[in-house]
């Protein structure tokens, strides 16, 4: 009879932690920040970089803060990955792609919200530019210069600039509420080795982590991802993939084993924002609260 006892007694208790542990994931909160920060990555698996002697300055960032080692890519090739990141859908999985995307997407949510943003691309060969490839910059890495929201408004536009404005801004503290950063197609590990983009994440995200925001007291939020995995890996449409997080709030030294994808970096953004709504897939699935 005790025995029955200890054992119902055990359910009850373990029914109790799961059902208390819920509840606080239900109620964790992702902190407000002014600073939200998205690098993106080209191409790469998860094993291919984490743990790379190619990448020792991301590695460092994923060994200080927090990897999530259970996320990934939604598709092959990128374009569709891209679009998840600010539309919460894949659109389209062709990179030649020359149409306006219509749907709802981060910049209306962001406006909406009276917030600021920038895209800030590598190589774009001018301010407000929404034609295609030229050199190094590659138009389907960037997601803004097909949204209507953006092409349809002259004002919204002049937020499509390089990324040596991103230098200027960042160190006149004037970076907008989300800041959507497009190394070119070398420096982004598409084209050359991980090894040249780690360096170049080196000298130009090292700064931004110097910054105010991302110091002790401060809002910052980085997130470095790579946009999907390598051809051969198909895992959930895109493969597995590296997503480090990084700012004074976010955990030191965490692994995260939750599942996610991109439109749960997205759903994190804009509630970093402040914004309670959600284009696409980023409004039915969990943001990364386990990572604060």
């Amino acid at each position: 009879m005790n025995t029955l006892k200890n054992t119902s007694y055990a359910r009850t208790f373990a029914f109790i932690t799961v059902f208390f542990i819920a509840s606080l994931s239900a109620f964790a909160q992702i902190p407000a920040s002014k600073h939200v920060v998205m690098v993106l990555e080209e191409n790469h698996s998860y094993s291919s970089v984490i743990g790379s002697s190619s990448m020792p300055y991301l590695n460092s960032l994923a060994s200080k803060y927090t990897l999530a080692t259970n996320y990934y890519a939604n598709t092959h090739p990128s374009i569709g990955n891209y679009f998840m990141l600010t539309t919460g859908k894949i659109i389209t999985n062709n990179d030649g792609y020359t149409g306006t995307v219509t749907v709802d997407n981060i910049v209306r949510r962001i406006m909406t919200a009276g917030k600021t943003w920038k895209s800030y691309a590598e190589s774009l060969p001018s301010t407000g530019y929404i034609g295609g490839d030229s050199g190094l910059y590659s138009k389907h890495h960037n997601p803004f210069a097909y949204l209507s929201d953006v092409v349809n408004s002259s004002n919204q536009r002049q937020n499509l600039v390089s990324f040596t404005q991103f230098k200027t801004d960042r160190d006149a503290n004037q970076l907008p509420d989300y800041s959507f950063v497009i190394p070119n197609k070398c420096n982004d590990g598409h084209d050359c080795s991980l090894a040249t983009a780690d360096a170049w994440l080196k000298t130009n995200i090292a700064p931004l982590l110097a910054t105010a925001p991302f110091q002790t007291g401060g809002d910052g939020l980085l997130m470095i991802v790579f946009d999907e995995s390598a051809m051969s890996d198909t895992a959930h449409g895109g493969g597995r993939v590296a997503m480090v997080v990084v700012g004074p709030k976010v955990k030191r030294g965490f692994r995260s084993v939750a599942y996610y994808q991109h439109q749960s970096a997205l759903r994190t953004a804009l509630k970093a924002m402040g914004i309670s709504t959600y284009p696409g897939a980023s409004g039915i699935v969990s943001s990364f609260t386990d990572m604060f």
